[in-house]
C-alpha cells in the first residue's frame, strides 16, 4: 500500500519518522525536539537494533531529521532540496548544524528521512557532500526516500497504524487541478476585461462584519481589498458570461471543496489570514501552473473573490 505522504503535517511526518526509527534503531530514540538554533531533531544513543544490519550495527549517537514537503513527486535531486554550490537548500541549511552537532560529539551518525523520490545519483551525491563537509564517514550517513517508506510500511504494517497515516487532525488539503483551469482561463482573456463595469460588487454583508466573523485581521483585510478589490467586478462578469460556463462550473466545483475542506480542518483559534495563506501555500507548492510568476497575483485575486463574493467563510448577518 502506498501513501500520501505529502497529505500529512509535518508533524504527523516527524511522529511516522520516529516510528521507523524507533524499530531501526531501538525503544530509546527521542521524539523530534526543537534545537536553540530552531532546527528539530530526534535523538539516539546506544547500538541499533536492526541498521544497517544485526550483524554490523551502528553503535554511537545518532540523530535522525524529517524533511516533509506538501509537493507532488518532488525529489532529493531538485534544486530547492540540493545543490552543490546552492546556499538555500534544505541539505545546505542543515550542514552547519550536523558540523556543530559532530563537534560537540553528539553525531556520529546521521539519518535524513525525506517524503521525496530518491535516485541513486542524488543519493550519492548528497552523501559525499555530507561526509567531506562535516567530516563523517559515508557509511555513517542514511538517506530515505519515499520508496524506503513505502517498503519499510510494507514490511512493517503496524507502523502505519501507530503513525495515524489518515488521521481525523490532518491538515487542510485542497486540489489545485480545477483552480488552475480558472486562473488559465482567466489569464488567456485578461484582454477582454476591460468589458466588465470596473467597479466592485455588492457584498452580500459587510466586508467588515464578515471579517469579524471568520478573524480575518483588519491589516490583512485592508491588504487584500487594496490589492484585488479592482479584480472582482471583472472575474465575476468572465464568470457570468454564457460561453464560460464550463469554467463557471470549475469555480463552483473548486468553492465547494474549498469551503468544506475549511469548514471540516480549521482549527477554532486560527485567523483566516493563516487559513488563506496556508491555501496558497498549498495551492502554489502543488501546481506548477499556478506557482508561474503571471499566475500568482490572478491566484490571489481569485482566493479573494471567493471570500469577497461569500463563497468560502462564514456568512455574517447583512
Amino acid at each position: 500500500m502506498k501513501y500520501a505522504y505529502e497529505d500529512l503535517s509535518p508533524e504527523q511526518f516527524e511522529m511516522l519518522v520516529v516510528l521507523i526509527c524507533k524499530v531501526l534503531l531501538g525503544a530509546g530514540v527521542q521524539g523530534f525536539a526543537k534545537g536553540p538554533d530552531g532546527g528539530r531533531d530526534a535523538k539516539f544513543v546506544g547500538t541499533a537494533q536492526l541498521y544497517p544490519s544485526t550483524a554490523s550495527p551502528w553503535s554511537g549517537p545518532v540523530i535522525a531529521q524529517a524533511k516533509h514537503t506538501i509537493g507532488y513527486n518532488k525529489s532529493f535531486g531538485e534544486s530547492d532540496f540540493f545543490t552543490p554550490t546552492g546556499a538555500n537548500t534544505v541539505i545546505a541549511e542543515e550542514t552547519p548544524r550536523i558540523i556543530a552537532l559532530r563537534a560537540a560529539g553528539e553525531l556520529d551518525f546521521y539519518m535524513l528521512f525525506a517524503n521525496r523520490r530518491l535516485p541513486a545519483d542524488a543519493a550519492a551525491k548528497i552523501r559525499a557532500h555530507l561526509s567531506s563537509a562535516c567530516d563523517l564517514p559515508v557509511s555513517s550517513i542514511a538517506l530515505f526516500g519515499i520508496d524506503d517508506l513505502d517498503l519499510f510500511l510494507k514490511a512493517n504494517p503496524g507502523v502505519a497504524d501507530l503513525a495515524n497515516l489518515d488521521p481525523v487532525d490532518s491538515p487542510l488539503i485542497v486540489s489545485p487541478d480545477e483552480l488552475a483551469e480558472v486562473v488559465t482561463a482567466l489569464a488567456n482573456n485578461k484582454d477582454h476585461f476591460s468589458d466588465a463595469v470596473d467597479t466592485p460588487p455588492v457584498p452580500r454583508v459587510s466586508y467588515e462584519a464578515k471579517n469579524a466573523v471568520n478573524n480575518l485581521t483588519d491589516e490583512y483585510a485592508k491588504a487584500l481589498r487594496k490589492r484585488y478589490l479592482k479584480d472582482t467586478a471583472q472575474i465575476r462578469s468572465f464568470l457570468a458570461a454564457p460561453e464560460n460556463e464550463e469554467i463557471l462550473r470549475a469555480y463552483e466545483s473548486v468553492v465547494e471543496e474549498f469551503e468544506l475542506a475549511i469548514i471540516a480542518k480549521r482549527k477554532g483559534h486560527q485567523t483566516f489570514d493563516e487559513v488563506m495563506e496556508h491555501l496558497l501555500a498549498l495551492l502554489f507548492g502543488r501546481d506548477p501552473i499556478l506557482r508561474q510568476r503571471p499566475h500568482k497575483r490572478l491566484t490571489r485575486a481569485v482566493l479573494f473573490y471567493m471570500y469577497w463574493n461569500c463563497d468560502i467563510g462564514r456568512e455574517a448577518d447583512a
